[in-house]
Parts: structure tokens; C-alpha cells; sequence
């Protein structure tokens, strides 16, 4: 599902170029559950916006889902996400202005689904929100926008979903919750799971953890 071969990604700063991933190589078997861990700043965030194709690596080979990214150019890459990945980020990303309806509906309308909606209430009931629909974000908790944020990620059914710090701003309790959902929602559509944490705990839930360090995999590169 992911081939990460010698990635490089250099970004520019007000001080100067910026070396993020330093010849990153990592490969991820279809269907398979990956935690990532690793110290603040050692490039875990970065690894999953390459994989995304939100940043274009620098140098290096990105393969996803069979796809070259490095050949797709911007357009591409959009289609390349809705059809296969799925995103889950710490801070939610839904739209403050659309309920909890519409933000889960959007990847599937985008993709011409003509049962987009009914397929997001399914969504949400699966997350337990069939109640909530017609709220907003902002008249949601924390937890129930990130459950919302997951029935969004795997409205699509996505072959790969990634996870980036998903429990970040929720409380203990929560954050159990929306993870044992997470699993479970995973294990349903059969996705390939990369969850990146800083809970190592978390990360064991996962059939194998990598570890990052200084923009490179120091431990568990292949399955």
C-alpha cells in the first residue's frame, strides 16, 4: 500500500532551507495497521502530508496505492485522495458553517455519489450520531467532532486511512472511545491504518510501530 523509498522533503524558512525527511524509507502492506511514534519534530506529521501527496517530496520514490505521486500533478493528486485516503487530523478540520451532515457528505459528492447523503447519515449512525446531524461543529464536543471527522474519513470506504495524532485534544475517556471506534470502523472496511501518536501504548494497538528520528525510520521499516 505505501513505498517510501529515500524521501527527502526540504521546505524553506526565514532562516534558511529546512531538512524535514532525510532519505525516509518505509514500506506498508495493504491492509495492515502501523503505529508511528518518534520525538517532536523528527518528520512522523511530515511523512503522512508526503504520503497524502499535501507536500511533494523533495527527492526520493512515493508509491500509494499503486500510485506513483511524484508523476500526478495537482488535479490528480485531489482525485488521488478522494478515491483512497482517508484523513484524520488532532484539530478535526470540519467546516464550522455545515453541519455534521454536509461535512460528511462532501467527499462523497464530490465523487458523484448520488446517495451521498443517505450514505453520510449511514456514517454517522455508525459513530453514534445518527442524533446529531443538523448540529454544527461548533455545537458539538470534542468528541463528537472527531467522531464526525471519522465518519467522514471512511464515508468513501478508503483503502488507506491516516491518523495524525487523532486523541490529541480529547480527554482520557474520549479518547478511548474514539479510538476503539477508530479500530473498529477499521477492521470493518478492511483500510490500511498508518496512526501516528506519541502514546506508545496507542501505538501497540497496532499490529506494528515504526519509529522516526531526525526525518529517518530508525526501527521497523518493513513488515
Amino acid at each position: 500500500m505505501i513505498a517510501l523509498e529515500d524521501v527527502e522533503l526540504t521546505l524553506p524558512s526565514l532562516a534558511g532551507p529546512v531538512n524535514i525527511l532525510r532519505g525516509l524509507s518505509l514500506a506498508v502492506a495493504r491492509g495492515e495497521s502501523v503505529g508511528v511514534s518518534g520525538p517532536s519534530g523528527s518528520g512522523k506529521s511530515s511523512m503522512m502530508m508526503v504520503i497524502a501527496g499535501l507536500e511533494r517530496a523533495s527527492a526520493g520514490r512515493v508509491t500509494v496505492a499503486g500510485r506513483d505521486l511524484s508523476r500526478l500533478g495537482e488535479d490528480d493528486l485531489a482525485r488521488f485522495r478522494r478515491d483512497s485516503v482517508g484523513i484524520v487530523f488532532q484539530d478535526f478540520h470540519l467546516i464550522a458553517t455545515m453541519t455534521a451532515l454536509e461535512n460528511v457528505a462532501i467527499p462523497l459528492e464530490l465523487a458523484g455519489r448520488a446517495d451521498a447523503f443517505a450514505q453520510a447519515r449511514d456514517c454517522l449512525a455508525a459513530v453514534g450520531l445518527g442524533h446529531r446531524l443538523h448540529h454544527y461543529p461548533g455545537q458539538l464536543s470534542g468528541g463528537e467532532q472527531q467522531r464526525t471527522a471519522l465518519a467522514r474519513a471512511f464515508a468513501p470506504a478508503p483503502a488507506l486511512l491516516l491518523a495524525d495524532e487523532p486523541t490529541g485534544n480529547l480527554d482520557g475517556e474520549t479518547s478511548r472511545q474514539v479510538i476503539d471506534l477508530l479500530f473498529e470502523l477499521r477492521a470493518r472496511h478492511g483500510s490500511t491504518l498508518l496512526l501516528i501518536t506519541h502514546d506508545a501504548q496507542l501505538a501497540a494497538r497496532c499490529a506494528r510501530t515504526v519509529y522516526l528520528r531526525d526525518g529517518r525510520v530508525v526501527d521497523g521499516a518493513a513488515p
